[in-house]
């Protein structure tokens, strides 16, 4: 199918519009259990993540076969130490952050784009989602700057990284409990926020589903919000923005 639209390309049948349409509605890869995108890096711009939890081992390990064979960088959440123990055998390249349960196997780099992603969490218990949200970014060829433990409960420690807040191009703000800091920051910057609520907190933050209102019934213009721990998400959108 490929060769057929390069033929038909090279002999000036069809444009290079014609041919990426193409190419973007092209098939995936069937492994019966999973259908892998293969094209997702054309449509978005980055290939297909591999969702660790839910799925076994010997299932992860089959579907990074079938997506080594295109040569992307593959990114892999929510994998325990167990998974990437049975990955390294196989791909010597695979690296693991501990904090945001993650995979990376880098086949190519990219040269970093101009403008900054910084990454802010209230507490370091919010850490891990926000290492998820680095890894993601990162990955996607982003300069990544992180600040922890700047939450509202000593907003003085917010305010001496206003700099840091002034100058980025997308602001990710990850907190539990309340919520409250993506507002606080929403305010001060003059880029967009992306808020991600984390399940961290006692038992009125409901796992997350009080930060969560937080953030959507926020005041501040510019804040948008993704899912609870959904670090991945937010350092994705991120990463469409500053592109």
């Amino acid at each position: 199918m490929v060769e057929k639209i390069l033929k038909d390309f090279k002999e000036g049948k069809i444009k290079m519009k014609e041919v990426l349409d193409k190419l973007k509605s092209m098939p995936y890869e069937d492994l019966d259990f999973a259908k892998i995108d293969t094209h997702r890096t054309i449509r978005k711009g980055f290939p297909e993540v591999i969702y660790c939890r839910g799925k076994t081992t010997a299932q992860i390990l089959k579907i990074l076969e079938a997506m080594s064979k295109h040569n992307h960088n593959i990114l892999a959440t929510k994998a325990d130490k167990k998974t990437y123990n049975a990955v390294k055998k196989h791909y010597s390249a695979a690296k693991y952050n501990e904090s945001a349960k993650t995979i990376v196997i880098k086949k190519e780099t990219s040269k970093p784009k101009k403008g900054k992603i910084l990454i802010l969490t209230a507490g370091t218990s919010d850490m891990p989602v926000a290492e998820e949200a680095f890894v993601t970014a990162e990955l996607m060829g982003n300069k990544v700057e992180k600040v922890y433990d700047i939450g509202v409960a000593g907003i003085h420690r917010l305010l001496d990284s206003k700099e840091k807040i002034f100058n980025a191009n997308v602001i990710i703000v990850v907190a539990g409990m309340e919520g409250a800091l993506a507002s606080i920051v929403g305010g001060l910057a003059s880029a967009p926020v992306i808020a991600v609520p984390t399940s961290v907190g006692y038992g009125a933050s409901f796992k997350g589903i009080a930060p969560l209102l937080t953030m959507l019934n926020s005041c501040s213009p510019g804040v948008v919000v993704v899912n609870i721990d959904n670090g991945f998400g937010a350092g994705y959108f991120a990463s469409i923005i500053n592109r």
